[in-house]
């Protein structure tokens, strides 16, 4: 795997990851998948799945019954071919914190790990040392 070797090829990244969540968001699935390569994977750890291409994960993607009806990004970071955003999406009533990890092989995705975890109430044991983070709180999608 070649690694990124600038500034320029960053920039493209930044873009490409900006229009693909902003085509998820949206509900465009061609622009959605446009920054995956044919031969991607795509895994989710916590049930124990891979897709295998492109096509599959867009297909997965298309039929899933709960489609979201929000979506926030929160934070994306990243250098060279390793990438990560945060965001948060709502299917059926419920958020759910997300955690997109890509690697990049040129200015495609040749790889995506993604974690996704419910809300829990924060346990007033722990109020003396924490603060809450307002945005996080009931925050509208």
């Amino acid at each position: 795997m070649e690694p990124i070797k600038s500034k320029e090829s960053e920039v493209e990244i930044v873009e490409a990851l900006k229009a693909h969540w902003a085509a998820s968001r949206g509900g465009d699935q061609e622009a959605e998948h446009a920054i995956y390569h044919d031969d991607a994977i795509c895994d989710y750890p916590q049930s124990g799945e891979r897709i295998h291409g492109r096509s599959n994960l867009q297909s997965l993607r298309a039929h899933h019954p709960g489609k979201p009806a929000g979506f926030r990004v929160r934070r994306m970071t990243g250098s060279g071919e390793f990438w990560v955003t945060e965001y948060v999406i709502e299917y059926e009533g419920r958020a759910y914190y997300t955690v997109s990890i890509m690697e990049f092989r040129g200015s495609k995705v040749w790889r995506e790990t993604q974690y996704f975890g419910e809300p829990f109430a924060a346990p007033e044991w722990r109020a003396q040392w924490v603060e809450r983070i307002p945005e996080l709180i009931d925050a509208p999608l």
